[in-house]
């Protein structure tokens, strides 16, 4: 199975996602980046699901970082061409209220090819984006938090293991 690919490109206050392949946990780490860097002088999103084929609660609770940023700002999140299957797990998940889901014909400007962007490979990111996601996920829906109680104890946990790890190997 191929893994995914994650693209994003900027033009004039409008950013293009368009992510390929099953979106996990490890798509997730480049993906918290850019939301955690999303200032607030942009106008619209686009997340271009049409190759993707799945998403996993971390990715989905990312997705959730961003659409929350935008709403801040009164910008607009568009998900373009999610197939029936992704619709549902974003919308089961309460993010609906986030996002505007529409079908269209992607230009050719908006699916520029850009670098992909790069896994990284730190365990410390990758538990924090787990349990920051899965957070955010209960905040946007409290229905959600007895599906992700056990998976932010668990990231939580993996976060103070790994933090004092860390420190003790550069002690």
């Amino acid at each position: 199975m191929k893994k995914a690919d994650l693209l994003i490109a900027h033009n004039r206050g409008v950013y293009n996602i368009k992510v390929e392949g099953r979106a996990n946990f490890e798509y997730g780490l480049p993906l918290r980046n850019f939301a955690k860097n999303l200032e607030g002088n942009f106008q619209r999103i686009t997340i271009n699901l049409k190759s993707c084929t799945g998403m996993d609660s971390t990715f989905m609770g990312i997705l959730a970082m961003i659409g929350l940023k935008a709403k801040k700002i009164n910008a607009v999140v568009e998900i373009i061409n999610a197939d029936s299957n992704n619709r549902h797990l974003l919308k089961g998940l309460g993010l609906e209220k986030l996002f505007n889901f529409v079908e269209k014909k992607i230009k050719p400007a908006e699916n520029a090819d850009v670098p992909k962007q790069e896994i990284p490979k730190d365990q410390l990111a990758a538990a924090e984006t787990v349990s920051e996601a899965h957070k955010t996920l209960v905040d946007i829906d409290q229905a959600n938090a007895p599906k992700f109680e056990k998976v932010i104890e668990f990231a939580d946990e993996d976060v103070k293991r790994l933090k004092k790890e860390h420190k003790s190997n550069n002690n």
